[in-house]
């Protein structure tokens, strides 16, 4: 290592050659390699913190077990730590400049971590950034590890704190719905099937229903997280373990966990564990199945909401900007629209972690760094979708109780749920009648005398406190 020039750079060297560093950079020239080898979505590793922050932690916990074992001396495993506490706290993210997608399985962004790691303990070493001869990225930062194991376990970190924040706004949602539900308990409405009249039921029932489907997919998502717990620290190269102390997987894992609070275990197979890309595959499908049933909740919502006078407009979502340049007044549902694209976004991710998981080759699978970025990126837009579908549009739902009561009265679907009360045929007899000459179910009951208003109404009570009726037999 030469000392820093005039021209504010200094010079690294790797098996290519030297190259000319800038010397405020922490990071050095293998990140410098990368970055001109990858310019593919001009989207750098610091667009996931989580992933940042998953390679200090290891680093960290990597340090420390070395210190342990006896093999890393305790001044630069301190200032190791030190460094990488800091990466944890959210500083330096900015020096994390590789591409999200690039070649090497990872490496790169092993090499940008080693390097910012290397430099910024340097520092506390009292020491000039890249002045190696006292602290080396791969000789000591990188000890008894390997991008093998290094970035798999650092992406399934990420990916648990990705996916925990994807919960917490998912419960967010919920909760939203659960609101309205409660709100809309007493209101009655028409039920659909295939967009047919289908039988009442309560405005609370349908807005209940999309909080328990989210709570359903909060249990699938923490069962496919628990599939990360599972590491492959310490299987170094292809899982032989070769390089590393004996003792350093457990050590290492053991301080991982403490660090993170993340219940992590050390793979029984580390040669499988180092090839096996099933965890990704498992939270990935569901991923798209929280994406699916939440676009599908959005399409309801535009559909409730359709109108304002030609629609069906059940509902009215609150307008939250004009939505035409030409036509005054209109407003258009923008915010279940853009969760919408956000669950195409990530349906499409989950065809691309598909492919990369099937593309694995022999012991190693080269093609992570696209599973950690469409997979951290599906989970990150999935979180801020639903944080802005429940503040921006659940929260502000309002409902034409009238207008749903007025759609109850006319509805042929009424006559299936008075069926038991008026026998089939003569409940088949009203509904054709009602079709024919325009006439509600209800008015015609009436009319007919078969039911008491009172009676009706008592019925009709029924729909909302269960979603069908509460009286199964006339009495």
């Amino acid at each position: 290592m030469t000392p820093p020039r005039q021209d504010g750079h200094r010079v690294e060297h790797d098996l290519l050659g030297r190259r000319d560093v800038p010397a405020d950079a922490y990071y050095g020239v293998h990140t410098l390699r990368a970055v001109e080898n990858f310019p593919i979505t001009g989207i750098p590793l610091s667009a996931h913190p989580e992933l940042v922050r998953a390679l200090a932690a290891v680093k960290l916990s990597a340090a420390r077990a070395n210190r342990d074992l006896g093999l890393l001396p305790g001044g630069k495993a301190a200032a190791i730590e030190k460094a990488c506490s800091e990466i944890l706290d959210g500083r330096l993210h900015d020096q994390f400049v590789v591409d999200v997608v690039q070649g090497g399985a990872g490496t790169s962004s092993n090499m940008n971590a080693n390097e910012v790691i290397a430099n910024r303990a340097l520092e506390h070493l009292g020491h000039d950034r890249g002045d190696y001869r006292h602290l080396h990225p791969l000789e000591d930062v990188n000890a008894g590890q390997s991008t093998n194991d290094v970035y798999p376990t650092a992406v399934k970190i990420a990916l648990h704190l990705a996916a925990r924040r994807l919960s917490d706004a998912m419960e967010h949602l919920g909760s939203a719905f659960a609101v309205k539900a409660a709100e809309f308990d007493d209101v009655l409405k028409v039920g659909r099937t295939q967009l047919q009249d289908a039988v009442p039921m309560s405005l609370g029932r349908e807005f209940g229903a999309y909080a328990v489907m989210l709570a359903e997919d909060r249990s699938r998502l923490s069962e496919a997280c628990a599939l990360l717990h599972e590491i492959n620290l310490g299987g170094t190269a292809i899982g032989t373990g070769l390089n590393a102390h004996p003792d350093y997987p457990a050590a290492a894992c053991e301080h991982l966990a403490a660090l993170l609070g993340i219940p992590l275990s050390v793979a029984p197979d580390l040669v499988e564990a180092t090839q096996d890309a099933g965890a990704f595959v498992q939270l990935s499908g569901v991923l798209k199945r929280i994406a699916v049933k939440l676009s599908k909740t959005c399409n309801d919502l535009r559909l409730l909401a359709s109108g304002p006078r030609a629609g069906l407009g059940e509902i009215t979502l609150p307008a939250v900007q004009a939505g035409s340049s030409i036509m005054p007044g209109k407003v258009n549902p923008v915010i279940p629209e853009v969760v919408n694209q956000v669950a195409f976004e990530v349906i499409g991710g989950d065809l691309t972690v598909t492919m990369a998981a099937e593309a694995g080759q022999l012991q190693l699978n080269a093609f992570e760094p696209i599973i950690a970025h469409r997979l951290l990126s599906g989970l990150a837009h999935m979180g801020a979708a639903c944080r802005t579908l429940a503040d921006r549009c659940v929260a502000g739902i309002t409902t034409d109780r009238e207008h749903l009561a007025r759609q109850v009265e006319r509805s042929i679907g009424l006559a299936t749920a008075l069926s038991p009360h008026l026998g089939y045929e003569q409940a088949t007899a009203v509904a054709t009648e009602a079709l024919a000459t325009g006439a509600g179910v209800a008015e015609l009951v009436l009319a007919k005398g078969l039911l008491t208003k009172s009676r009706l109404r008592e019925i009709q009570a029924g729909f909302t406190a269960t979603g069908t009726s509460a009286a199964a037999s006339p009495r």
